[in-house]
């Protein structure tokens, strides 16, 4: 008999059958089912999990499992908790998901170029005012971390105009935008950002990257999007940045906390835009093909996709 795949994740009742249903359709002739409805003697009938946020325990039951498949981009949660099993670790690479990341980057990138905090600000002072325009290519815009994500952002940025610097921890090469890497290659980026996005996965060589010296290399009044993963940005040094009035406005998507506690600062301050962590949802029927692909080419090849290196964290 065929081994078994498995859903193990903290999805609410509800969410789970919809990801059921939507990777029972893509992979048709295999069935998943849910880890809740195992018992424990089919547990060695799973060779292949899909995760999402899942408990490392409830992968650990799973004696026969061969490798995971992340449902998420970001899996550094799941390598924290379970890297260290020896299992191998698939993390979800959508172009949608890409695209609707692209997407968001160009609109609040947008939404700082043409200055809307501060019309929003003259709004509620009922204040007409008209503050001088730059064109787009006068305004440099600095995309840290050049994956599949934030290479199809710099790559959307740079077609609507902007000046584009991209910026990795190894080098990389991009057409038309001109990138760097390394720490002297991210001060250069920094220095040159009047707004930065950030959409770098979170290691512990990034956590905490963006603290207080290096947010004092942007230029002043500097905009910053985070898309990423809270822990980038050192918030107690990002508060002190903008209270300082050294920044102009942070956009912010992702939180040491999820959801941001009401009694956090960044709800009631007047240069954050506080957004729930919607910059690129995961699109269930393109991820469900996505999964279904790479578990359909193991099936018939024995290979796996790109797995994740637990060193490096992604």
């Amino acid at each position: 008999m065929r081994p078994h795949i498995a859903l193990v994740s903290e999805m609410t009742d509800t969410d789970e059958a919809l990801w059921l249903q939507v990777l029972g359709d893509a992979l048709r002739q295999e069935p998943v089912v849910s880890f809740r409805r195992l018992t424990a003697e089919s547990y060695a009938d799973i060779d292949i999990a899909i995760v999402a946020g899942p408990n490392p325990d409830n992968l650990a039951k799973l004696p026969n499992l061969k490798w995971v498949h992340s449902l998420w981009a970001g899996v550094e949660r799941l390598v924290a908790e379970y890297g260290n099993a020896g299992i191998p670790i698939v993390r979800l690479v959508d172009p949608r998901m890409s695209k609707t990341m692209a997407e968001s980057a160009l609109a609040w990138t947008y939404y700082l170029f043409r200055q809307m905090p501060t019309y929003a600000t003259f709004q509620r002072e009922r204040r007409w005012e008209q503050l001088p325009y730059r064109p787009a290519e006068d305004v440099t815009v600095g995309v840290l971390g050049l994956g599949e994500l934030g290479l199809t952002a710099a790559k959307l940025l740079r077609s609507a105009g902007f000046d584009v610097l991209g910026w990795s921890r190894s080098p990389k090469t991009a057409h038309d935008i001109e990138t760097h890497h390394g720490m002297d290659g991210l001060e250069t980026v920094l220095t040159r950002s009047e707004i930065l996005v950030c959409l770098l996965p979170l290691t512990p060589e990034t956590r905490g990257l963006l603290n207080a010296e290096r947010l004092a290399l942007l230029p002043r009044d500097a905009g910053i999007i985070n898309f990423a993963r809270g822990p980038l940005i050192v918030a107690d040094d990002l508060l002190k940045a903008l209270d300082a009035g050294n920044l102009y406005h942070a956009v912010l998507d992702v939180f040491d906390v999820e959801p941001l506690p009401r009694d956090s600062r960044f709800w009631s301050h007047p240069r954050v835009s506080v957004l729930p962590h919607i910059s690129a949802p995961t699109p269930r029927e393109s991820a469900a093909e996505t999964v279904a692909r790479n578990i359909r080419q193991y099936r018939r090849k024995h290979t796996l996709p790109v797995t994740v290196d637990v060193a490096r964290g992604y």
